[in-house]
This record gives C-alpha cells, structure tokens and sequence, in this order.
C-alpha cells in the first residue's frame, strides 16, 4: 500500500468525521452558548440548567438529520471496501 493511499484514506475519514458531528456539535455549541448567557444574565448557574435544552435539541437534530448521517456512514464503508482490492494489488 503507497503513502498516497494512506494519506487519501486519513483525509477522506477524517472529513466523513466532521461532516457527521457537524450538525450535532453546532446545535450544541449554540444552545450552549444561549443557555450560557441566560445562566450569566440571571446569575443562575445551576448544570441541569443547561444540560436538558441540549439534550432535546440534539434529539430534535438527531432526527432531523440522522438519515443523513447514516447514509453518509454507510456510503463512507462501501467505499472502504470497493478500496480494498486496489490497496492490496
């Protein structure tokens, strides 16, 4: 197997990763941050404060887009495995 292959198989993993947590990882990142200054505008800071609204808004995400990011899982290993042939030739 050349370094070539390698190093396209690492970028192209490395890039089917960030395109499936995109989603979920931005609906945190912002309702964490929303809840973060809520807590710092009331001065309440209590954890379960903002561990619920996240846990339903990446529920809500989750079914939105875990389809997508299914289908993108399994087109990812197909392509995996139509590679193998050639790695090893």
């Amino acid at each position: 197997m050349e370094i070539a292959t390698v190093i396209d198989l690492a970028r192209s993993a490395l890039w089917a990763v960030l395109l499936i947590s995109a989603p979920l990882l931005v609906v945190a990142l912002g309702i964490g941050l929303l809840i973060g200054v809520i807590q710092a505008a009331t001065s309440v800071n209590e954890a379960t404060l903002s561990f619920i609204p996240k846990l339903v808004a990446l529920g809500l995400t989750l079914a939105l887009f875990g389809s997508w990011q299914l289908t993108m899982m399994v087109d990812y290993t197909r392509d995996i495995y139509k590679r193998i042939p050639a790695m090893f030739s």
